[in-house]
């Protein structure tokens, strides 16, 4: 077993009573390197986690900036097993939609335009498998 993890995540806290938290999302890729660069790189995501822990089990696990929820890659794991690409409107919600898509559009990430939908605003973008993410900016929360 080959554990090639990058950094150790800070412990999380504990979990009230009739709370379900959302932590944790699979995104299906096809090339876990390929995504990890895209998510870490372009879009500024941390990287918690990249473990082997058994022959042909891969999983990395990565979270947006500020956020309590992480996305994970993964291959050999037949409980995350789903067709690359079909991930649908992930929301990244930021205070500012325009610096958002402007920081990323600087890291190569092509975001398309924003779209005020009824006073709430949208720009989506994609990553290399298709899987598909909006930023959202709803004013009344900055």
């Amino acid at each position: 077993m080959t554990d090639t993890t990058e950094t150790t995540p800070a412990p999380a806290p504990p979990v009230p009573p009739g709370t379900l938290l959302l932590e944790l999302v699979p995104v299906p890729v096809s090339d876990i390197d390929r995504a990890k660069s895209f998510y870490a790189d372009r879009c500024g995501f941390t990287v918690d986690v990249d473990v082997r822990p058994a022959e042909g089990v891969r999983i990395v696990q990565l979270t947006p900036p500020g956020s309590a929820c992480s996305i994970t890659l993964a291959e050999g794991v037949d409980s995350l097993d789903m067709p690359v690409g079909t991930l649908r409107g992930l929301h990244l919600v930021v205070s500012d939609i325009e610096a958002a898509r402007t920081t990323l559009i600087s890291q190569g990430v092509d975001v398309a335009p924003v779209q005020d939908l009824g006073g709430v605003y949208y720009a989506a973008f994609t990553d290399p498998d298709g899987n598909t993410w909006t930023l959202q900016h709803m004013p009344w929360r900055t």
